[in-house]
Formats: C-alpha cells, sequence, structure tokens
C-alpha cells in the first residue's frame, strides 16, 4: 500500500512540474504574442540583450559588483517592464477576453493571399481606382489599425476592389493586411518628410512614410496615372509590373 502511495506521488509530482511548465510556456506565448503586434517588441529583445549580455559579461570578465547588481536589478526590470507595456498589456486582456476563439484560427494560405493583392491592385490601377496597401512584417502597426476601421477578414481581391471602390466609406486611407488577413481598412499613416516629386501626391507620401517608421511592405495604386508603385524601407519603386510585385 504504501509502496503504491508513493508511486502515485512520485507521478503527481511528474505531472504537476510538467503542468506549471505548460502554463509557464502559454504565458510566454501569450506574452510574445502580443508584444510582436506592437513597437514594444524591439525595446523588450533590448532589454533581454542588455541583461543578458551584461550578465555574461560580468561572469566571464568576474565582475563580481555588477554581477551583484544585475542579480538585484531584477526587480527593478520587472516593474520597469510593467509600465513600459502597459498600453500592450491592458489591450492584450482585453482582446483575451473579446475574441477568446482566434487562437484557434489556422495560418491562411499565404500564396493565395499575394494572388488577391496582386490581382487587386492592377484591377484598380486599370480603372484608375486609388488604393494604398500595407502588408505588416516584424514590426508591428497595431497603432496604425487602430486608426481604421476593423475588418479581420481573410484577404481577397473582391474585398480590396470593394474597399476602395469611389465614394465607399472605407475607400480613404491604407488597408493593413497581416497573415493572410484585412486587419483594418481607413487608416492613417505618416507622411514622408523626405522630398518627393511634385507628380507624387498624398498616397505616394503616406505609403512612403509608414515604410520609413516600420518594416511594412506598401503597394500604392495611383488613380492620376493608372499605376502600381511599391514602398519599402523608405524606398518608393514605381510603375512595376506583376511578376516584379510578386517577387517582392
Amino acid at each position: 500500500m504504501e509502496t503504491t502511495l508513493a508511486i502515485l506521488e512520485s507521478i503527481w509530482q511528474v505531472l504537476k512540474i510538467v503542468i506549471e511548465i505548460g502554463i509557464l510556456a502559454a504565458f510566454i506565448y501569450l506574452g510574445l504574442y502580443f508584444l510582436k503586434g506592437t513597437r514594444a517588441a524591439p525595446i523588450l529583445l533590448g532589454i533581454v540583450l542588455t541583461s543578458v549580455v551584461g550578465w555574461v559579461l560580468a561572469k566571464w570578465l568576474n565582475f563580481e559588483v555588477v554581477e551583484v547588481l544585475l542579480g538585484k536589478a531584477q526587480t527593478i526590470i520587472a516593474l520597469a517592464i510593467l509600465i513600459i507595456f502597459q498600453p500592450e498589456l491592458r489591450r492584450a486582456f482585453a482582446e483575451i477576453g473579446s475574441n477568446p476563439h482566434k487562437f484557434l484560427k489556422g495560418e491562411h494560405n499565404i500564396v493565395q493571399a499575394i494572388d488577391a493583392i496582386i490581382n487587386a491592385s492592377f484591377y484598380l490601377a486599370e480603372r484608375k481606382i486609388g488604393g494604398l496597401i500595407a502588408i505588416e512584417r516584424d514590426i508591428g502597426m497595431r497603432s496604425y489599425i487602430e486608426s481604421g476601421v476593423k475588418i479581420d477578414a481573410p484577404v481577397s481581391s473582391e474585398l480590396l476592389m470593394t474597399i476602395f471602390y469611389p465614394n465607399t466609406p472605407l475607400h480613404d486611407g491604407g488597408v493593413i493586411i497581416r497573415d493572410g488577413i484585412v486587419l483594418a481598412a481607413s487608416c492613417f499613416f505618416p507622411l514622408t518628410q523626405t522630398p518627393m516629386s511634385r507628380a507624387l501626391g498624398t498616397r505616394h507620401r503616406a505609403g512612403v512614410g509608414v515604410t520609413e517608421e516600420t518594416d511594412a511592405v506598401v503597394i500604392i495604386i495611383s488613380e492620376e496615372r493608372g499605376s502600381v508603385s511599391l514602398a519599402t524601407k523608405g524606398i518608393l519603386l514605381q510603375d512595376i509590373d506583376k511578376a516584379r510585385m510578386r517577387r517582392h
């Protein structure tokens, strides 16, 4: 009897450790998931890298004072992180409460999304309908998303064409896409301060401006010239064709 209880106790201890690790892993995953969509992610990465590099150097060079200070600074760093990331944490808990099913969604077919974006862009260009499409990459665009109207729908050519059709409520501003999902429309982007040709209007300046703030790829459809341009890293590539856009 005692042997059976001891075995059960050992099994419970192992299960307890596994459950605790699973819970911690889930919290870490959720934290990284929400920070990925914000500018706070590079800040967190900088804090972690600075702390790790400082601790390794202190150990390697035997800097006992620095090692002790880094050890005692953990509480201060944790408090600073809570203060710095307070808006992101508030939004994260709000999203979990209002939309818990989003974590069960599978990944969408990126190839189909690319086809839809390209087809819609050149359809609009042929009809001289202006458009502004930003594709989010590693740096989050949450602040820009919140300036527009939430869509949260799989990307399709029909959806993009409808959004930018003249005189519709959402045709002004830009669309933001992440992982094959149209997150929001009618979003406001910052205008670039870099001198540009006077032939280029506000839509091109906004497209370039947001790529100076983030690593997004932005497609700009000109209603005046019926052409498609692409902006990335503050650089504007004008009058590109379908093949070149697909490569990008």
